[in-house]
């Protein structure tokens, strides 16, 4: 009885948040702006203007249909949990109190992300992203540290129902990984990504030391939005020094890889996993593209208020946010997960490692809701 009576306040709380997404979403102004723009594709022109149509069809798709649909499911899916509660009361029942206590887990995950994402209010924010993980020297125990943040990343990626393909993968020497870059596809990827940007540093006993006595290893982390047709810009082809893998040897050998550098930056990209070299060139400079754009994100805005040219900068002018260390995880000789920008930490560091990181996520999107100017540590980037 006291289980159920936890339920019934929790279904309460709930029922409280979806009042208050049903006032913030105008429910009636969201299904008049769809049939309105569904009048609008139906027009025997709407193709001729390309960028207009996708500007269209994402409307519907990511701030209507979306909302509306998934706000229809909620009510759904709690009225069912209130329906069985009911049942409950007047008798005893296993199968069904499973039911309830799985509905409303997946119901409380669900308003969570969502509740993170109206945290997420650039444009850019709902698109997909390129992750790239780099292990800060080439030691086995950070290979290994770089390795565990991709199964972290992984395991997160597959539990928010994302795509998620390998663009490039360098090996350890002896275990782990040198770095990896992942494309994540989805909605709010990037967006709920970008609070990852930075430096992790992990406290453990060295599992390939004999001696039993802690060390410190540090992978960076880096994301950047995937563009699509709406963002398009060029570089100059004198601005890029393109490594093309060349046979030596063995021509049976199928080596694609195309190494991809932005000599005004210094930024180096590299990708190995396509079919062919072409695909890895065209993968590269979207890549590349992608992380140019995400200049601004480091300091980058600054530079361009103050009307600097891109082929101005200087690699020693730039301090990525990559190098930033952000995360601190202390395995021994007790756990913790502390989050050194926003203070936030957890104890239960095996559930992080495993995925759990909404929590970080959160508590950085709002700490950077309250950011209204770029501040001073973007002005810090450029000194």
């Amino acid at each position: 009885m006291l289980e159920l009576l936890k339920i019934k306040r929790e279904v309460e709380r709930l029922s409280n948040i979806l009042g208050k997404a049903e006032d913030c979403l105008d429910l009636q102004y969201l299904t008049a702006r769809i049939q309105y723009l569904h009048q609008v594709i139906a027009q025997p022109d709407f193709w001729n203007n390309p960028t207009r149509a996708y500007e269209v069809l994402q409307e519907i798709e990511y701030s209507i249909f979306y909302k509306h649909q998934e706000y229809q499911r909620w009510c759904s899916i709690l009225e069912d949990i209130k329906a069985a509660l009911e049942l409950l009361e007047l008798s005893a029942d296993e199968q069904l109190w499973q039911e309830v206590q799985s509905n409303l887990t997946q119901l409380q995950q669900e308003l969570e992300t969502a509740e993170i994402r109206q945290l997420l209010s650039d444009p850019h924010d709902k698109k997909g992203a390129f992750l790239t993980i780099t292990a800060e020297i080439d030691a086995i125990d950070a290979e290994d540290w770089a390795s565990m943040l991709l199964r972290l990343y992984h395991i997160w990626v597959v539990s928010h129902n994302y795509l998620v393909y390998l663009v490039e993968e360098s090996y350890g020497d002896e275990a782990g990984i040198k770095s990896v870059t992942l494309e994540i596809i989805g909605h709010y990827a990037y967006g709920l990504l970008k609070s990852e940007l930075g430096t992790h540093r992990v406290i453990r006993v060295s599992p390939f030391s004999t001696n039993s006595k802690r060390h410190t290893c540090l992978a960076s982390v880096e994301v950047s939005p995937i563009l699509d047709e709406s963002v398009d810009f060029e570089i100059p082809e004198k601005d890029l020094e393109i490594t093309f893998y060349r046979h030596r040897g063995n021509v049976n050998r199928t080596e694609t890889w195309v190494k991809m550098v932005h000599i005004p930056t210094g930024i180096s990209v590299f990708c190995n996993e396509e079919r062919s070299q072409m695909q890895n060139k065209e993968k590269a400079l979207a890549i590349l593209k992608s992380k140019l754009f995400a200049m601004p994100t480091a300091g980058y805005a600054y530079a361009l208020a103050q009307n600097v040219q891109l082929d101005e900068i200087q690699p020693r002018q730039i301090k990525s946010l990559s190098n930033k260390l952000i995360r601190e995880y202390i395995l021994h000789p007790y756990t913790k997960v502390k989050d050194l920008r926003t203070n936030v930490e957890t104890p239960a560091a095996t559930e992080v490692l495993e995925g759990k990181i909404d929590l970080f996520i959160k508590a950085y999107l709002q700490q950077l809701n309250h950011t209204t100017s770029v501040g001073k540590e973007a002005l810090d980037n450029f000194k």
